[in-house]
Order: structure tokens, then sequence, then C-alpha cells
């Protein structure tokens, strides 16, 4: 066995880690989920204006879901490149590219000026934050993960809550254009701005990403990098790379309930779009405290155990979560989305950083943590234009949505009960997921 040393434990590193893993995320998500939130209320309106209201809404949720299907293709390209580079030159590929493509939304010409041209540049910008995001997601929790020593889940769930962070700020930025002006002037130009911003943004994140060095763990292993590191993962772990796209599905088919469907739902079920914006904005923000503290719990007791308790009471939640936004009142929808969002989804969602991480050997880690999280992460991006689809079937019933939910559930239910437990896993070592009797990638590090 190869007896290649890791760099002693670097707090300065390792925080440096941290804030740029979420501080990226944040600037990430901000840009990928403002087109989310804004495909529920402004895209229908102005890239889709031919189309009656309803049909407006599935087509823009298309063009929505269009960025997750990019985004394993993503996971694959910055993948192989960040095992076999180094994870620090991906991440400020992926920064760029999505940084410059939101911008250049703000930019784009609407249906009324050019026609069709308008939706397929949409969709071509849309592909490309995909691309970056899933190329984004595996460096950064990687990049916290492979800098720390102990309590990996705490650690790597800061890339994980920069995403409801970022819906905060997204959505507060839509929330706070459209309040300082009229309708007409928010879809004529108003919501350009916060997508506009993202430049600004750019800025400061690769700032950032500048100062954290390579983790000690890609380093110790750079002379034993895989040539195709796509081609390890199917190889050595594709049962395990199955079992993680099952395990992540039923957080995402949540996620993009509670995050993108339930916006266009509520709007029509009555509610003003300010209070259905503002109840997201709070459950976004709470949702970043229950990502950390739940992923910090996961250190103590196990990835598992987490997971499998938020898969089930999510499979419950579904069935409750529509009659409380039918109840017509806005505290009961505000009630809804913290019980789903801030409290019951992050204990699907947080410990997803750290477990992906632990399931694949150093050399493939980038490659195959990305591809089974972003294959997972479709859910996000398919279930809000099924559900579109399914709501304008049969005229409005919500029951098949939440037994397609109960049942995404159920799946991570058995998945995670397949897995081994990987909470005490050494990343230095051959991954829980590969074949017996691999060879480990390096020793074992000291402890912190």
């Amino acid at each position: 066995m190869p007896n290649l040393s890791v760099a002693p434990p670097n707090r300065t590193q390792l925080r440096r880690a941290v804030t740029s893993s979420f501080l990226g995320s944040v600037i990430e998500y901000y840009d990928f989920l403002l087109y989310a939130t804004a495909s529920a209320v402004v895209f229908n309106k102005v890239f889709f204006s031919s189309l009656d209201s309803l049909t407006a809404t599935v087509a823009s949720f298309g063009t929505f879901a269009t960025g997750y299907l990019a985004r394993p293709l993503g996971g694959v390209i910055f993948g192989h490149y960040g095992d076999r580079l180094g994870r620090k030159r991906m991440l400020m590929l992926t920064m760029t590219l999505m940084g410059v493509a939101s911008f250049l939304i703000g930019l784009l010409p609407t249906y009324a000026q050019i026609g069709s041209l308008a939706p397929i540049a949409l969709v071509v910008l849309r592909v490309l934050q995909g691309v970056a995001v899933g190329g984004e997601w595996g460096g950064a929790v990687l990049m916290s993960a492979e800098h720390a020593t102990s309590r990996r889940g705490l650690w790597a769930s800061f890339t994980n809550a920069g995403a409801p962070f970022g819906m905060v700020l997204s959505t507060a930025a839509l929330t706070g254009t459209a309040a300082l002006m009229d309708e007409q002037a928010f879809l004529s130009w108003g919501w350009r701005v916060p997508f506009l911003i993202s430049i600004v943004l750019l800025g400061v994140g690769l700032f950032v990403r500048l100062r954290v060095e390579e983790t000690p763990v890609f380093e110790a292993a750079r002379q034993r990098v895989s040539r195709v590191p796509l081609l390890d993962v199917f190889r050595d772990h594709p049962k395990t790379l199955l079992l993680a796209v099952g395990v992540g599905l039923s957080a995402f088919v949540a996620q993009g309930t509670l995050t993108t469907y339930l916006i266009a739902y509520g709007v029509r079920a009555g509610f003003p779009r300010p209070a259905v914006l503002n109840a997201l904005t709070l459950s976004s923000a709470l949702a970043v405290v229950g990502i950390i503290g739940w992923s910090a719990l996961s250190d103590r007791i196990g990835r598992r155990p987490v997971v499998l308790v938020g898969a089930v009471l999510m499979a419950g939640f579904g069935f409750v979560l529509f009659p409380m936004v039918d109840s017509g009142s806005t505290a009961v929808l505000a009630v809804a989305l913290v019980l789903g969002q801030a409290i019951i989804h992050p204990l699907m969602y947080g410990p997803l950083g750290a477990l992906y991480t632990e399931l694949f050997a150093t050399g493939s880690r980038y490659t195959g943590a990305s591809l089974g999280y972003q294959i997972a992460g479709l859910g996000a991006g398919l279930a809000p234009l099924l559900f579109a689809q399914l709501d304008a079937s049969t005229g409005g019933s919500t029951t098949t949505i939440s037994v397609i939910v109960a049942a995404c559930c159920l799946l991570t239910v058995a998945c995670v009960l397949a897995l081994r437990e990987t909470h005490r896993h050494d990343l230095t070592t051959v991954a829980p997921g590969a074949p017996a009797g691999q060879v480990a990638d390096t020793a074992k590090p000291s402890s912190a």
C-alpha cells in the first residue's frame, strides 16, 4: 500500500475553504435560483407572452428545467478536470461561467422585441447556467471536506447552506425591485436588475477563491490521478452511483416543489405575489440554520439516520402541504413553507455534501460526487414542469403530486438502507462503496 503523506491540518485554509465554498455557493445559487423565481412570476409574461397563462407557465418551467438537464454534463466536464488538475482551478471557471451567463440574461431582448429568438437565447444561457452549477457543487463541497479532518458534515454543509441563502438573496432582489415600481415597469425592465447584479457578485467571489489553496487530500494523491475519472466511477462504483442518485432524488423533488412550483401554485390560489415570495424568503433564511444544524448532528449519529428521518417526514408532509396552501391564510402558507423547507427538507439535503464526498475515492471523487448529485438534481428541475402539466390536465388536483413526492421519498429510504454508514470514513483511504480489496489512496492523516 502506498504511503503518501497528507499535509498537516491548516485551520486558516479550512476557514478560507469553507468561506469560499459558502460564498461561491451563494453566488452560484443566487444566479441559478433567481431564474427559478423569475420563471414562476416573470418569464411566462416576458418571453412566452404569445401563450395563454397556464401554457406560458408550463413553457417557462420547461426552460427552467433545461438548466437541471445540463447539470450532469457540467458535473462530468468539470469533474473530469477537477480530478485531474485540481479542485480550485475548476471552481474559478464555474463561477465565471455562471456570472457571465446570468448577466447576459439580464440583457436579453423580450419576445415582443425579437420574437422566438428571445426564448431560444434564454434556453442557451440557461444551459450554460446548468453546466456551471453542475461543476460548482462538487468542487465546492470537496474544497471544504478535503480540507477538514473532523466534523466533515458540518464544514461540507456550508456549500449546501449556500443554496437557500442564494434563494433568499434572489427572491429578495426580485421582491425588492418589484416593490419599487409598478407592474408595467417591473415587467419592462425592473426584473433585469437582479440579473445584472451578478457581475458584481462574480468579482467578490473570484477575489475570495483566489486566497484558497488546493486541498491537501488532492495534493497527496496528485501523482495517482486517473486518466478517465468517469470510467473509474462506472467501473468501480456503479452501484454506489445509482444509490447516490436515489438518496438525493427526493430531496430535489421536494426542493423543486417547495421553492419553484409552489410559487406559481400559490399565486394562482389567490395569494398576492409578494406574500408568496416573502414566505419563501423567510423559509429559505431559516433553511440555512436547518441545513447546518442537521448536518452537524450527522457527524455525531451518522448520515443515514438523519436522511432517513427527513425522507419519512417529507413523504407524509407532501399530503398536507397543498391543503395548507389552499386554506387561503398567509400565515398558514408561511408555516407550510417553514415546516417543509426549513425543517424537514434540510434533514434530507444537509448531510448530502459530506455523504456524497465519502462515497468515492480521491481520484474520481469530484466526478462521482458531482454526477450522483446532479443526476439526482434533475428532480428539482423536472418536478415543477411535471407538476404544472399535471395541474393543467387534472384541473387543479394535487393528490397525484403528493403521491409522486411520497414515492420518491420511499425510494430514498430504500437507497439509504442499502448504503453503509460513512460518517467515520477517512477520505484518504478507499471509499466505502468501492470494491473490496481496492488499494487505498493514501495513508491516514493525523486527526484534528
